[in-house]
């Protein structure tokens, strides 16, 4: 199998395994990344955490073998199935958190810019250098960089493909947080933790609202806020929270 999904705790773990391929994206490994995602919405889980297997790479990108001789048809088809397949981390009932350990280029980086959450480690490195090609990002690159770090940024780092370190990934907001080499999954089992212990519903909302803010004025982003939190008023998690608060003791969020 290229990818193994696992569960730990209460969190689904997907890890990318071609480690001498340094985790690139052949169809059989974006194929089993969809399988996978549709499994963790059947799994009692809080969270996804994705990384790579081995030490050099969360995900090398797009096996370029497969794009020798393919015909227009076909390498459009291939965009719409990775994009597809990244898409679901957008539309997933739990958050998701790239753990980038390594090279994170082109797909994979594409891959870690479709999660909600984004970790790296000292030696992390991401680039999109498709250009250096004679291409361009297929997966959802050229959308989701720039709603990350700015239209200018994105354009750089597109235009040139050059390469940025996980530390300058930090200061431009493309990493969340950098954690260490040789704990790098507890780590992100502790940080997930910082939002897994909330109510799934209202973590859904509210992802939902600052993604769609996105992508309209702020009046009407303002009425989309109105209607979705709404939405989450009326859960059961939002009324254990609130008696959980007048009682002074700990909510248990069911997830409804």
């Amino acid at each position: 199998m290229a990818v193994e999904l696992t569960q730990q705790e209460e969190f689904a773990v997907l890890t990318l395994n071609r480690p001498d391929a340094l985790n690139a994206l052949n169809a059989q490994t974006t194929g089993e990344i969809s399988d996978a995602i549709d499994a963790v919405e059947r799994m009692d889980v809080r969270a996804l955490i994705i990384t790579g297997a081995g030490e050099k790479a969360f995900c090398a990108g797009a096996d370029v073998k497969e794009m020798v001789g393919i015909d227009l048809i076909s390498k459009k088809r291939k965009a719409e199935r990775g994009q597809s397949t990244f898409a679901k981390l957008d539309q997933l009932r739990v958050p998701s958190v790239a753990l980038i350990n390594g090279y994170a280029f082109g797909g994979g980086l594409e891959l870690a810019l479709a999660s909600t959450f984004r970790l790296a480690t000292p030696r992390a490195a991401v680039a999109l250098p498709e250009i250096k090609l004679g291409l361009m990002p297929g997966y959802g690159g050229t959308q989701r960089l720039p709603r990350i770090v700015g239209e200018a940024r994105a354009l750089e780092m597109i235009m040139t493909g050059r390469t940025v370190r996980a530390e300058e990934a930090q200061a431009i907001g493309l990493i969340h947080r950098l954690v260490s080499e040789d704990n790098r999954l507890a780590e992100a089992f502790a940080f997930a933790r910082e939002f897994s212990k909330f109510s799934l519903v209202a973590l859904g909302y509210a992802r939902e609202a600052v993604q769609r803010a996105l992508s309209t004025t702020l009046q009407d982003g303002l009425k989309i806020e109105a209607e979705i939190s709404t939405l989450a008023f009326q859960s059961k998690d939002a009324q254990e929270g609130i008696t959980a608060f007048i009682e002074k003791r700990t909510p248990n969020f069911g997830g409804s």
